[in-house]
């Protein structure tokens, strides 16, 4: 019963859920690369890798936030603060997870085992920056970011230019979403004195900001689509993630209380439309 807890608990504190936004990139990824199939070993350790990744990056930012996620009304009841996870717990936790990442990271290729450090520096690196800058929006898009990365290194053991491509469009929108995430803690972000655009600049700065990321990844999703030699499909799948992007800017302009369905639904599902298109155009 107690394990029972201690899991709830730890999905709660990580939303593990959100690794949906990161992992379809990841396979978009391995699929262009391998131009098919790459095969059910890197299939379970991408998978793994992800798992790993996301949790260590989310812990941190949990773990450096308890200060103030305990002031903040919104937050306040995460198990970071409210008791249910202890600060030992939560520090054992990040430091399973990045060893876990680095073992699976040389289980993988040489590459990406020398890589798994600094991608972990970066992972951890968003929560110092809402500190002191207002860049913090497009640190955490560079954190995921390097999912498409990471793909296309499990497979090639190399970067290539079309997975920086897919990695910007990651990049915008993630920086995208964020900036209307935001929103809802300006007021709070403001009496704290942290960096958010939001409470630097406005709401209608950042609804002019969050359209001009969105419109750049589509963009760079282009880009990557002209770079790996895709076909009609995979035009479809950046077409309908622009339709969906717009689709989310609509509710949030229309009603900021809908944040969190435009954050939460129309995300999540972006990057599972996207994936679907790309196997589609591979397959066809």
């Amino acid at each position: 019963m107690r394990i029972g807890k201690l899991l709830k608990d730890l999905n709660e504190f990580v939303m593990f859920k959100h690794t949906i936004f990161s992992l379809p990139f990841i396979f978009i990824a391995m699929l262009v690369a391998a131009h098919g199939w790459f095969g059910w070993r890197l299939f379970f350790l991408g998978l793994l890798a992800a798992m790993f990744a996301r949790n260590f990056a989310m812990g941190v930012n949990r773990y450096l936030d308890r200060d103030i996620d305990r002031l903040n009304p919104r937050t306040a009841n995460r198990p970071s603060v409210d008791g249910r996870i202890s600060e030992s717990m939560q520090l054992f936790f990040i430091i399973i997870n990045a060893l876990g990442f680095v073992i699976v990271s040389y289980f993988i290729n040489s590459l990406a085992f020398l890589l798994s450090i600094p991608f972990l520096i970066i992972l951890g690196g968003y929560s110092y920056f809402k500190r002191f800058s207002e860049f913090a929006h497009l640190v955490l898009g560079i954190a995921l970011g390097l999912a498409p990365i990471a793909g296309v290194i499990a497979v090639k053991a190399q970067i290539t230019l079309w997975s920086l491509l897919l990695a910007l469009g990651v990049m915008f929108w993630v920086g995208g979403f964020d900036l209307l995430y935001a929103l809802q803690d300006i007021e709070f972000d403001k009496k704290m004195g942290l960096y958010s655009i939001p409470s630097r600049y406005g709401k209608e700065c950042t609804l002019f900001l969050a359209k001009m990321f969105h419109m750049l990844s589509v963009l760079f999703w282009l880009l990557f689509v002209m770079e790996a030699g895709l076909g009609f499909f995979a035009y479809m799948g950046v077409t309908f993630a622009a339709g969906m992007l717009f689709y989310e800017h609509q509710l949030v302009s229309k009603d900021i209380n809908k944040i969190d369905r435009a954050f939460f639904t129309v995300n999540g599902y972006l990057g599972i439309v996207f994936l679907i298109f790309i196997v589609v155009d591979i397959i066809v």
